[in-house]
């Protein structure tokens, strides 16, 4: 008898490479972009922020904690802070106001000029991650739209964006995930290892 389990793994990992090589093939000049503005942020004393909902607020966690403790490199902790994690802040703006205030009104409180706010989604259709983003513009802060299919809503308010076009989620998180990733390598590689790559972002 055919073990089915076996043709959906090997389905989901061949388009998951496939999907994985375009998306670098197509953003790695603007990854590393990205990487030196969050660089020159950190450098400058400003922070990243980070947000999102369910598996992608999981994600925003993930990513402030491989800057705040370290990545790879063996290196000082860098500021980075997710927007998903005090239940008293996410229950308490729900309550009072709404829901699609989460972040927006975190951002106004702890934003500054200057700081990278990295908003990731799926759909691209969350209106508390939108708020935030255009919290974050009106503060001139950064804002860089981690996305999936279309893009959606938030796409049209960020300064950049990386967009993993596919109908997947599952696909979708596990190439932002990795775009995550990258992202604190090269932050880790233009801070300590090759700081004269970051000299027009430092002017």
């Amino acid at each position: 008898m055919t073990d089915n389990g076996l043709k959906i793994i090997t389905e989901h990992s061949k388009e998951g490479a496939r999907v994985r090589e375009a998306f670098f093939e197509a953003n790695k000049e603007k990854l590393t972009t990205i990487a030196k503005i969050s660089s020159a942020c950190l450098a400058a004393g400003g922070k990243l922020l980070f947000c999102g909902n369910g598996g992608s607020a999981a994600d925003a966690q993930h990513l402030a904690a491989e800057f705040v403790n370290r990545f790879m490199l063996e290196r000082p902790p860098l500021p980075a802070i997710a927007l998903t994690t005090d239940t008293s802040i996410l229950t308490s703006i729900s309550n009072d106001y709404a829901f699609d205030q989460v972040f927006s009104k975190q951002v106004k409180a702890l934003g500054q000029a200057g700081d990278v706010l990295f908003c990731i989604s799926t759909s691209g259709n969350s209106p508390n991650l939108t708020n935030a983003l255009i919290q974050a513009s009106e503060m001139k802060i950064v804002t860089v739209g981690i996305l999936g299919k279309t893009g959606g809503d938030m796409k049209g308010h960020c300064n950049y964006v990386l967009h993993v076009k596919h109908k997947s989620t599952p696909i979708i998180q596990e190439v932002q995930i990795t775009a995550g990733h990258l992202l604190c390598r090269l932050v880790d590689h233009y801070l300590f290892e090759a700081v004269d790559e970051l000299k027009e972002y430092l002017d």
